[in-house]
């Protein structure tokens, strides 16, 4: 098979930039072997966003594309069309909304419940970002096994274990601020081991008292895992948990979940506690950093097996399945 026509949704790069937007620039630029049709509605707001939930993905999405020719259309994130006369790839990242839909707003709740298994049945094919996550795709949607192929993120630099340090004696927490993330325990626990815990995230939803620094460039973001003495991420739930794969990059221990796609992840490259238990977060740390020379050489030996290349390979052999 020749090159083939992929159209891909590009709306979740208005919406923000971590999470499926990160997901999405990396695959964008490791995609050798297709000609790209971008698609996207732009804006952020409320009612832009349920427009485009109501109005592109149902009805305008679908139709621009069977009338481009385009051979696969891929929805990267968890919006995408009911019906398509052209193969449809969709990404799962997580299934939190339908695990923990109290941490998430109403419209997103409402929609999710509805829409999702209507949007996998619809797909030729369901990418999952974890095993995890596939096993909650046919769990809680009810997709057949058959389609859903489990394609992991990457990771490539800045994330090094060389290069500029933040300095400090200090723990840090990456990703959205929001209730699932588990930070006050986090913070919480750090206090109990006697370190600065530093979060660094953007602003999610929901009010979880927790002071962040805000987003980062990738750049500062490397600097800050190099010189921390620990990644503390002890979420709730996640699909993947990709600052997990990048402190191991960057040769920093990390402190994670014992559960879920989290310790799929980690495997023994990382301390492994119970997420809702202080205590032993705290305990955690504590062996993170006694084992500081020990978790470097495992984490780094685990995130060496996960490129965006692999990452963008494994997605094309998917487009091309769909496609034939």
């Amino acid at each position: 098979m020749g090159d083939l026509r992929l159209g891909i949704d590009v709306s979740p790069l208005e919406l923000t930039v971590a999470g499926t937007a990160r997901y999405l620039r990396n695959l964008l630029s490791h995609l050798d072997g297709v000609t790209v049709e971008r698609y996207a509605v732009p804006g952020a707001s409320r009612s832009a966003k349920v427009r485009r939930d109501l109005l592109w993905y149902l009805r305008t999405l679908p139709r621009k594309a069977a009338r481009d020719g385009i051979d696969v259309l891929h929805c990267p994130g968890h919006r995408g069309p009911q019906r398509s006369r052209v193969p449809l790839v969709v990404t799962l990242h997580d299934l939190a909304v339908l695990r923990h839909p109290e941490t998430f707003n109403r419209w997103t709740r409402s929609y999710s419940r509805i829409m999702l298994p209507r949007i996998v049945e619809a797909a030729t094919r369901v990418i999952a970002v974890s095993a995890f996550t596939a096993g909650e795709a046919v769990e809680l949607l009810g997709v057949d096994e058959g389609k859903v192929r489990v394609v992991p993120h990457g990771v490539e630099p800045p994330f090094l274990p060389e290069g500029q340090e933040v300095r400090g004696d200090y723990a840090l927490a990456v990703g959205t601020v929001e209730p699932r993330k588990n930070l006050p325990r986090a913070v919480e626990a750090a206090q109990r081991a006697g370190i600065e815990l530093r979060v660094v995230g953007p602003e999610g939803w929901g009010d979880v008292g927790v002071q962040s620094l805000g987003f980062v460039s990738d750049e500062v973001l490397a600097a800050l895992y190099r010189g921390a003495q620990c990644l503390i991420f002890t979420s709730l739930y996640e699909g993947f948990g990709l600052p997990v794969l990048e402190a191991m990059a960057c040769g920093t221990p990390v402190v994670t979940s014992n559960f879920g796609a989290t310790a799929e992840l980690a495997r023994d490259a990382a301390v492994l506690v119970d997420p809702y238990d202080v205590d032993a977060i705290a305990e955690g740390i504590a062996e993170a950093r006694r084992r500081r020379d020990e978790l470097r050489t495992a984490g780094l030996e685990r995130a060496s097996q996960f490129t965006w290349d692999e990452t963008a390979r494994l997605t094309l052999d998917v487009y091309r399945e769909a496609a034939a």
